[in-house]
């Protein structure tokens, strides 16, 4: 199951267990269940600390198996096999089940162990996803400790039935004692907050008793990540307040253009940001999402959504952009009951299946294509009379045979009953309505700006993006903005980077300017006379 170098890469990390750890596995006399059996036993064989044993009744789901701490019951499962994205979370879970200490905080360990209740998890996750193994390694964590915590991850491309049975057409999906708890990626933090429902108002009170910042930055993604480090280098006051760190760029899967790095994908580049920010001692607010802006003397006010209120002297809005919807009847109804926006994470479980892509650029055209390796057949849909997609992927996407392309078609409706079952599309030519039967449909038709909140405060374009000059400068005195949602064309990571190290260079030549002009101000006669 493994190769060598993988082999001598976990033996390497296994030399950190602490205690003993045994692996539990009920299996049957599928060939599944024998390729995990061999899986287990090579693990179990690179180090004296695991041991492994079958026993059948311990799931009803086979194969799978249990790791856990000798002498206790924790509750940790892998329904499947965990290889692709998921074989760092059989790692760590390895690795945190025999007492090597996790890469947390103490306040959030304190927090999970504390957590009152009994919790038990299931993740449905796809081995091709990368968004899943975030949510797999959180419940995880919380199951090595706390003894009322128990999680089970299942593939859900090898537990059809049950994929079928709740209807789940997109992953990861996590249910808490049998109900659905959440969709999507969700990290440790984000969990905890929906389980501890105190936790916000705590949140904002520490928030609101923080100082006055330098500079803060709305926004964790690659433009916010370098205006941040930029201003803690100039050695002032730099805060960064992020609904999700890392942004747009974690829902990233291969990023081959970032120059002098050949290869990486975005939840990668997502840590090495946060990383590199957290050595300068930047103050980083992670799950907090702005709400207003406001202008006040001295300065600017940031109001966040659970109703703290952050200070600075300057802000450099880096909030980035969002999946653009088609924003026709059915779309909302069906999201992820064949309504999907990821077709890595989400193509697996439409295996065998007609599905549709709408948008025809690039990320529409490579959409198409690794579908096309999946499902029985693709339909691409186009706006425009051609396809705006680079040459060399329309090349290779009209030599598929089960590629069908439609240009000059408006999708006008998704249709279904408990899940997607087609869509209706006018011909943009004729102007005739259409219908295409198909179970899954692949929204790609670029991005929206994350700048509602600051309608009517910020000038904006009429796309919605803020409007800045050759500086970062928007239309309010010392508020910059930086990245894709910013009016600068070409939204690119390397772009975003170097926009949010030019509008922190601004903000500092701001503070400098203000600094001298406040200093070099008349004095009042009264003040004179004192």
């Amino acid at each position: 199951m493994l190769d060598a170098t993988l082999k001598t890469q976990l033996q390497g990390y296994l030399t950190r267990l602490q205690q003993p750890i045994e692996l539990v596995a009920a299996l049957d006399e599928s060939a599944k269940s024998s390729e995990v059996r061999a899986l287990l036993e090579e693990i179990a064989a690179l180090s004296d600390k695991i041991s492994l044993r079958e026993d059948p009744a311990s799931s009803p789901r086979k194969p799978s198996f249990a790791v856990q701490r000798v002498g206790t019951s924790m509750g940790i499962r892998f329904a499947g096999i965990p290889l692709g994205h998921e074989f760092t979370s059989l790692v760590l879970a390895l690795l945190q089940a025999g007492g090597h200490p996790p890469k947390v905080e103490a306040d959030v360990i304190e927090q999970i162990k504390s957590l009152p209740g009994q919790h038990d998890f299931e993740v449905f996750i796809s081995l091709s996803c990368h968004n899943c193994p975030d949510v797999v390694q959180a419940l995880n964590l919380m199951a090595v400790l706390n003894p009322n915590v128990r999680t089970t991850m299942i593939d859900g491309a090898l537990f059809q039935s049950e994929v079928e049975s709740r209807q789940i057409m997109g992953v990861p999906v996590i249910y808490l004692n049998g109900a659905l708890f959440g969709q999507g990626r969700m990290s440790l933090e984000e969990i905890l907050a929906k389980l501890d429902t105190g936790s916000a108002a705590r949140d904002a009170e520490k928030l609101n008793a923080k100082e006055a910042f330098d500079v803060l930055v709305v926004g964790g993604g690659p433009a916010g990540s370098a205006a941040a480090i930029y201003a803690a280098r100039k050695g002032i006051r730099t805060g960064v307040v992020a609904e999700r760190f890392g942004g747009q760029v974690m829902d990233t899967l291969a990023i081959e253009n970032f120059i002098s790095v050949k290869a990486t994908d975005g939840p990668k580049l997502a840590m090495a940001l946060e990383e590199h920010v957290k050595e300068y001692g930047v103050d980083i607010m992670n799950l907090q999402r702005a709400a207003a802006l406001k202008p006040v003397e001295g300065g600017v006010e940031i109001t966040l959504e659970n109703g703290a209120v952050l200070k600075s002297k300057t802000v450099i809005l880096s909030t980035g952009a969002r999946w653009r919807n088609m924003n026709v009847p059915g779309e909302a109804e069906f999201r992820t009951k064949g309504v999907a926006y990821c077709p890595h994470c989400d193509g697996p479980l439409f295996k065998g299946k007609r599905v549709a892509v709408i948008g025809g650029g690039n990320s529409g055209v490579e959409a198409a294509i690794d579908l096309a390796g999946i499902v029985a057949h693709v339909t691409l849909l186009e706006f425009d009379s051609i396809l705006r997609a680079d040459a060399v992927l329309q090349t290779k996407l009209r030599s598929l045979p089960n590629v069908t392309i439609i240009t000059s078609a408006q999708t006008t409706e998704v249709t279904g009953t408990d899940k997607v079952n087609g869509l209706n599309y006018k011909d943009r030519v004729s102007g005739e309505i259409k219908r295409i039967k198909l179970e899954g449909i692949f929204v790609q038709i670029g991005l929206l700006p994350n700048t509602d909140w600051l309608k009517g405060v910020v000038a904006l374009s009429p796309r919605g993006e803020i409007e800045i000059d050759a500086k970062g400068q928007t239309s309010v005195p010392g508020v910059f903005a930086a990245g894709d949602c910013t009016t600068v064309p070409y939204k690119q990571i390397i772009i975003a980077m170097g926009e949010g190290a030019k509008a922190s260079l601004s903000a500092f030549d701001h503070l400098i300017r203000s600094s001298v002009e406040s200093a070099s101000a008349p004095v009042a006669p009264a003040m004179q006379a004192a």
